[in-house]
């Protein structure tokens, strides 16, 4: 994300979630239980930025020795969340940040419970009682 001359790189498997004041219907239409309004355990943003995801481990060869062979690319184990995906999280596992006077909150991909994806779904796509969707 760029702004003012300034870019924000997100690393790893981590979301930048431009956040919703907790409210108990949001902005896509989820329905949040007051209790978890009230205690603000869970929280919904719009996903601005996203990381490359996990790396994935080098898998030589074996016998292979990795200071002989030349340098090799990074490969990321890629993320389920977008950019433009509403995210719905645990907030104790986001952190907080200000960058150019406008709030964000970084979320691990693992602190997300679902995502809202608007626009038509990929390809084979299935959830998990076997149904498109």
């Amino acid at each position: 994300m760029q702004r003012n001359g300034k870019r924000l790189i997100v690393v790893g498997d981590r979301v930048l979630v431009k956040s919703e004041d907790g409210e108990e219907r949001t902005n896509v239409g989820l329905y949040l239980p007051p209790t978890a309004v009230d205690n603000q355990a869970i929280q919904g943003g719009r996903i601005i930025a996203t990381g490359p995801g996990l790396p994935m481990p080098d898998l030589a060869e074996p016998g292979d020795e990795p200071w002989r062979v030349g340098a090799r690319e990074t490969r990321f184990l890629p993320m389920q969340a977008r950019t433009g995906d509403y995210a719905l999280f645990f907030r104790k596992a986001a952190v907080e940040i200000t960058f150019e006077s406008q709030r964000y909150l970084v979320v691990p991909q693992a602190a997300i419970l679902a995502l809202v994806r608007e626009g038509e779904h990929e390809a084979g796509e299935r959830g998990s009682d076997g149904f498109d969707f």
